[in-house]
């Protein structure tokens, strides 16, 4: 009966040591499984960031990576200064193209407009108002916007600017239209923009057009004092260049040519036509429809004066 009774404690002792032990692993394994979880989840925040940023570096120049043949490869048989080269060595069709001006270290992606008499390089875009154009210094001296599609925003960099229209004497078209599926143009005889250490200063020429003479204002001098954008120097709201003892682009949300501020600011705040807001912020030309009305779409293109086409 002893060795009975013996035998039922040291069966129900082993019983209950395997149940502690086991129990024991069990909870060693959840804390195991505890700190695993916790590192997988250091790790997906480091990813999150490390995404981000990279996210933010492409933002300058976006390009879609499914869609990088958009750029039309013309087989890198020579470098093209412009598009006007592009289209007089026979490729007629609009589209991305890589372009090099004379003095840029490397290409970069630039859309040209290949009808109305072809040949433009496309500066700036506006068209629904999906790419942010209240941006700082740098992004309007690098460029930004959407390379990639055939009506992306866009601003193609101050210094791309420069390096453009320091090559040779150029023309800027501005194509403008409203929410009424009205069209105008205004075009300048001459354009250039000056290097950085000016503050990528404007400079332009002689107005001919639909849409009124917004830049230079020449035929209103009271309006030209204070709203011409000739000889202004670019701004932005971390760098103040402009007249106005205030800071335009801050106030208006944009990069540009601001003197006190401005007669024309096509880099505003997109709005749908109409707007009220605490300043006239929006996309602006004031010879057409005055300071309180955003333009549905903008196009600023360049082209030499002295451009004839190869229609051969």
């Amino acid at each position: 009966m002893v060795k009975m009774f013996s035998f039922i404690l040291i069966t129900t002792a082993l019983l209950t040591g395997r149940e502690s032990w086991a129990l024991e692993n069990c909870l060693q394994e959840q804390a195991r499984l505890r700190a695993q979880v916790h590192l997988l989840e250091i790790r997906v925040k480091r990813q999150q960031v490390k995404i981000a940023q990279l996210l933010q570096e492409k933002e300058i120049q976006f390009l879609d990576k499914g869609e990088e043949d958009s750029v039309i490869d013309l087989g890198s048989k020579r470098q093209y200064a412009d598009c006007s080269e592009i289209f007089n060595d026979g490729y007629k069709q609009s589209g991305f193209y890589k372009i090099k001006p004379l003095q840029s270290p490397a290409e970069f992606s630039v859309y040209c407009d290949m009808s109305d008499g072809g040949g433009w390089t496309v500066i700036q875009r506006r068209t629904d108002g999906s790419e942010n154009f209240s941006r700082g210094w740098n992004d309007y001296e690098n460029g930004f916007g959407n390379f990639v599609h055939k009506n992306g925003e866009y601003w193609l960099g101050n210094k791309n600017l420069h390096l453009l229209t320091t090559q040779g004497d150029y023309a800027l078209k501005i194509d403008l239209a409203d929410f009424g599926k009205n069209s105008r143009y205004a075009h300048y005889k001459h354009f250039k923009v000056g290097e950085e250490k000016n503050f990528y200063e404007l400079d332009i020429g002689e107005y001919s057009g639909t849409a009124g003479d917004a830049l230079a204002v020449n035929f209103h001098p009271e309006v030209q004092w204070w709203g011409s954008h000739q000889r202004m120097k670019f701004s932005t709201w971390d760098r103040d260049n402009d007249n106005y003892e205030g800071n335009c682009a801050e106030e208006e949300q944009s990069g540009w040519w601001f003197n006190r501020c401005h007669s024309a600011n096509l880099n505003g705040l997109y709005y749908p036509g109409s707007y009220r807001a605490k300043t006239d912020n929006g996309i602006v030309w004031h010879t057409w429809h005055g300071w309180w009305y955003s333009l549905k779409s903008v196009v600023m293109k360049i082209r030499p004066n002295d451009f004839i086409p190869n229609i051969v």
